[in-house]
């Protein structure tokens, strides 16, 4: 055997095991971040210059990722697993590579998985879950030289002395507030909801940007929204979706991974929906009229770009409609009327340029 298969052949294996191995059973609720209680994202201390990934020092660069459910849950842990496969794409894989533990609802277990990825001497560990910051604050001194991220977030926990976390973070009440306008000009009742998983963090931001794009297109309209304090229980969110249908609502909008609960439902009732995280269209293409899609590239290739340039952490990346890290998705398979279309890219340019703000601010 050659001396690099001697090297890398090692590694491989570790990296399947890990795959294999790192899985846990979900939980019925995470535990909500006790350290970021602010509903809106700042804008990012530090942002990518350049659109395409940096250029390797030499050896493979190597990312472990964390998601609170599966890679393909048409939500928020998928969004992550498909901008880490695009950056592997486009780089190649003997230059990155990654390795992933789903289904992390339980923290402990994640917790376990973070510091074992980090005994491994990964470059990059991904915390992808907000319920996962105090683990890193546990986690990472003792890991000096390992950079961690995690997200939605907008602490690095610089004031208690950690130099190696970076936080990652979305302005989703931009795209939110898109799918507010669309919807209001759609709406034939003229009531409106939007169902939530816990009241932190991007999931009311897309909530409030929502409302507010609403009541700034039609102020007569019910703007209604629920929380259901829960990012994993599918029937909370379909209960939800029930009870906002039944009160009028015939246009729906929601994140979290739960969400396909609400969707099933919207699908039945035919209500109109619009997705967040991924393009959701597939889960029912008659209904789902766009989503506000995450590109989590963006902030990889910011945190790299710092790690090249010898810093481990404390910069904040935020995706917004002017960086490219959020995009609006329109679903082809449903007409949207040209007039209603018009608005809403009129609406994206404005804010993009400014013209147009949300008025979401933190709480």
């Amino acid at each position: 055997m050659s001396s690099f298969l001697r090297r890398v052949l090692p590694l491989v294996l570790v990296g399947v095991l890990l795959v294999a191995c790192a899985q846990a059973t979900a939980a019925p609720t995470p535990v909500p971040p006790t350290a970021v209680p602010a509903t809106a994202a700042p804008a990012a201390t530090a942002a990518p210059a350049a659109t395409t990934a940096p250029a390797a020092s030499g050896k493979v660069f190597r990312v472990a990722l964390l998601m609170p459910s599966a890679k393909d849950d048409e939500s928020f842990s998928q969004s992550m697993y498909q901008a880490l496969v695009s950056i592997q794409n486009e780089m190649g894989k003997d230059k990155f590579d990654f390795v992933y533990s789903e289904n992390m609802f339980q923290v402990s277990d994640a917790a376990a998985a973070i510091r074992d990825y980090a005994s491994k001497g990964y470059d990059l560990i991904l915390a992808h879950g907000s319920q996962y910051g105090a683990s890193l604050v546990d986690i990472a001194p003792d890991f000096p030289k390992t950079s961690f991220a995690w997200g939605t977030a907008v602490d690095t926990f610089a004031s208690k002395g950690i130099k190696n976390v970076f936080a990652y973070t979305v302005a989703s009440d931009q795209g939110g507030y898109v799918e507010g306008v669309l919807g209001a000009k759609l709406s034939k009742s003229h009531v409106l909801g939007y169902i939530g998983p816990i009241p932190v963090g991007d999931g009311k931001l897309t909530g409030d940007g929502f409302l507010a794009g609403i009541k700034a297109t039609d102020p007569t309209a019910k703007a209604q929204s629920v929380f259901v304090n829960s990012f994993s229980d599918v029937g909370l969110a379909s209960q939800a979706a029930q009870t906002q249908i039944a009160s009028g609502a015939d246009v729906l909008a929601g994140t979290s991974q739960n969400m396909v609960g609400a969707i099933s439902v919207a699908k039945d009732k035919n209500v109109l929906w619009f997705g967040n995280d991924v393009e959701q269209s597939s889960l029912a293409p008659n209904v789902v009229v766009a989503s506000q899609v995450y590109d989590w590239t963006i902030a990889i290739k910011g945190i790299m770009a710092d790690m090249q340039n010898g810093k481990l952490g404390g910069d904040i990346f935020t995706l917004t409609l002017k960086n490219g890290g959020l995009k609006m998705a329109y679903n082809p398979a449903y007409n949207i009327p040209t007039d209603v279309k018009a608005l809403a890219d009129q609406t994206v340019k404005g804010i993009i340029d400014g013209t147009i703000t949300t008025g979401v601010v933190a709480q």
